[in-house]
């Protein structure tokens, strides 16, 4: 298992920082860094199982750990999902956190990853560039 770490600064309040991680059409903007027309199904409270997917119906499907509002979001990854269709993987403990912290500068936005070394690769590829569209759209949202 890797453990990956990624931040930036973003110059927005972590309210809007969260809201731009989470809102439905502004989730949809910042994972098009991963897959372009990226949706979630499921609500983001703690212990209620979420699910990513692409435009195809693939994806996977995750546990929410932690959902502290406007601080930390959580995931614990289960499986993935083909033509709509759960399959359980043993992952051990894949996880994906966002964690919001307020400075005098607005707010610090860190993802914690850890992955299978299959997925380094591509999160370090992505990951940066999924926080760079979060950090444009939170500095430019009215």
């Amino acid at each position: 298992m890797e453990k990956l770490s990624f931040e930036i600064q973003i110059n927005a309040d972590p309210e809007k920082v969260w809201n731009v991680l989470w809102g439905e059409i502004t989730y949809r903007q910042w994972t098009t860094a991963f897959t372009e027309g990226s949706f979630y199904e499921g609500t983001l409270e703690e212990g209620s199982i979420v699910k990513f997917f692409d435009p195809h119906n693939n994806g996977m499907y995750s546990r929410v750990e932690k959902n502290v509002a406007h601080k930390e979001m959580k995931f614990l990854h289960l499986g993935e999902i083909y033509d709509g269709v759960e399959s359980p993987q043993d992952w051990g403990e894949a996880t994906e956190a966002y964690i919001l912290e307020e400075n005098e500068d607005g707010t610090v936005l860190k993802g914690e990853i850890q992955t299978p070394a299959e997925f380094k690769d591509f999160f370090e590829d992505k990951f940066p560039k999924a926080l760079g569209i979060v950090k444009n759209l939170s500095e430019n949202q009215l």
